[in-house]
C-alpha cells in the first residue's frame, strides 16, 4: 500500500499545542505515513517550549522570527520559504491549524502547489473582520483554499455552511482538548515542587486568579483598562492573588507593569511554558483571558472563564455557562470578578458547566477521516460530517 506523504506547518506556540495530538497519531502510522513537521517559528522560544515538552522533533525550521517585524515581513517570508519546503517534500496533504499568519501562508503555499489542504479548527467567526485582527481574515481565507474542513464545534461547521463550504466539512472537537489531557498526565509524573519552585512568589492559601492579556485589538485604552480592574480588586480584596504572564510585545509589558507592578498580591512573570500553565491552571480559582485557547482548555478543569474581549468567535463557551463575555470595561471585569468571588451559586454554576469544546478524541477522529479518504482500514470513523 502507498505511503502518504503528510506535512504539519505551524509556527506558534497555540498552534503546536494543538497539532501535537494530531501529529503523534500520524507519526505512531510508519507503515501508511511519512509525517514531516514544518515550523516557521513565528514565535521561537514560546514555540521551542512547546514542542520539547510533547517531544516533537522538526523536519524543517524555517526560524522566521525577527524583532519588531512587520504583518507584510512575515507573511512574504512565511510564503517565500514554506514554498521552498513544499516543493522539496512536495505531500499529499498540508495539515495547518487555527488562524495565524503561518496557517494562512501555509495554505496558500500549499494551494500554489496544487497541494490538499487540511484544516483544523476550521469555520469559526466573529463577523468583524478587524476583531480579532488579522486572525479573522485569515481564517475566512484558509476556508477558501482548504480541502478538508475540521470544524470543533457545530457552530463552526454552520459558519462555513453560511459562507457556501459545504464538502468535507466535519464536526471533530478542539484538538486542544486532547493535548490538555496529553499535558496533565505529563504534568502529573513531574515533582510537584519544581512547580512550587516557578511560582515561589505566589500565595496559593488565596484564591488564584490566573491573566492572560495580549490581544492586538486590546492594545492602549482596552489593556489599560484591563489593568486598573485587577488593581482595583487587588488593593480592595485581600483573600485573591494575581497571577499574570506578561506577553514580552511591549505594547503589553509597558503598561501591564506599569499599572501593575508595585501590587504584593499581584505577580507578573514571563511567559509560562505550557507545563507551567496547566499546573497554574488546574491550581486557579478562575480566568481572565482574552486568549482561545485558554477560553477552550480551563472549563475542562471546572474553572469560570471570563473572557477580555468584546466579541469573541468561542461563543459556544458562553452558552454553555463556563464563560462570560466582559469586554475591556474596568467596571464590567471588576464586577464579574467579585461575583464569582462572593456568590458560591454562580461559580458553582460556571465550574460545573460542560465543556462544549471537545472530549479528547479529536485527533482520532481527524486521523479516521484523513484515512477513509487515502482508503487506508482504520476503526470505526468517530466523526460527524455536515
Amino acid at each position: 500500500m502507498k505511503t502518504h506523504k503528510v506535512l504539519f506547518v505551524f509556527g506558534t506556540r497555540p498552534e503546536a499545542i494543538k497539532m501535537a495530538p494530531l501529529i503523534k497519531i500520524f507519526q505512531q502510522e510508519k507503515e501508511f505515513y511519512e509525517t514531516k513537521v514544518c515550523v516557521t517559528a513565528q514565535h521561537r522560544t514560546m514555540l521551542d517550549q512547546v514542542l520539547d515538552f510533547f517531544q516533537l522533533t522538526t523536519d524543517y525550521d524555517l526560524d522566521l522570527m525577527k524583532d519588531n517585524q512587520s504583518l507584510n515581513d512575515i507573511t512574504s517570508s512565511c510564503i517565500r520559504e514554506l514554498g521552498r519546503v513544499v516543493e522539496d517534500y512536495e505531500p499529499d496533504l498540508v495539515f495547518v491549524q487555527g488562524d495565524t499568519t503561518t496557517t494562512f501562508a501555509g495554505a496558500l503555499t500549499a494551494y500554489y502547489r496544487k497541494c490538499k489542504v487540511a484544516h483544523v479548527e476550521a469555520g469559526m467567526r466573529t463577523g468583524n473582520k478587524f476583531s480579532p485582527f488579522p486572525e479573522e481574515a485569515n481564517r475566512k481565507i484558509v476556508s477558501q483554499l482548504a480541502d478538508f474542513h475540521f470544524a470543533a464545534t457545530k457552530r463552526a461547521a454552520e459558519n462555513l455552511r453560511n459562507e457556501n463550504i459545504t464538502e468535507n466539512v466535519f464536526v471533530t472537537g478542539n484538538t486542544v482538548i486532547d493535548a490538555l489531557r496529553m499535558g496533565l498526565k505529563l504534568t502529573r509524573k513531574m515533582n510537584e515542587m519544581i512547580f512550587y519552585d516557578t511560582f515561589h512568589g505566589v500565595d496559593f492559601s488565596k484564591k488564584i486568579i490566573l491573566v492572560t492579556g495580549h490581544r492586538r485589538e486590546s492594545f492602549g485604552d482596552g489593556l489599560r483598562n484591563i489593568c486598573h480592574a485587577i488593581k482595583e480588586i487587588a488593593v480592595t480584596r485581600n483573600d485573591v492573588h494575581f497571577v499574570y504572564p506578561v506577553h514580552m510585545n511591549p505594547n503589553v509589558a509597558k503598561p501591564v507593569k506599569n499599572i501593575l507592578g508595585n501590587c504584593s498580591n499581584i505577580s507578573l512573570c514571563e511567559p509560562l511554558a505550557y507545563h507551567n500553565l496547566l499546573w497554574l491552571m488546574s491550581r486557579s480559582y478562575l480566568v481572565l483571558t482574552d486568549s482561545g485557547g485558554i477560553q477552550e482548555e480551563a472549563p475542562s478543569l471546572g474553572k469560570p472563564v471570563l473572557v477580555m474581549r468584546e466579541v469573541s468567535e468561542r461563543m459556544e463557551g458562553v452558552e454553555a455557562g463556563n464563560a462570560l463575555l466582559v469586554g475591556t470595561s474596568t467596571e464590567k471585569i471588576s464586577s464579574a470578578v467579585k461575583r464569582l468571588l462572593d456568590d458560591s451559586a454562580e461559580y458553582g454554576k460556571m465550574s460545573r458547566a460542560g465543556n462544549p469544546y471537545g472530549d479528547g478524541r479529536a485527533s482520532e477522529r481527524i486521523f479516521s477521516i484523513v484515512s477513509s479518504r487515502f482508503n487506508i482500514p482504520v476503526r470505526t470513523a468517530l466523526h460527524t460530517e455536515v
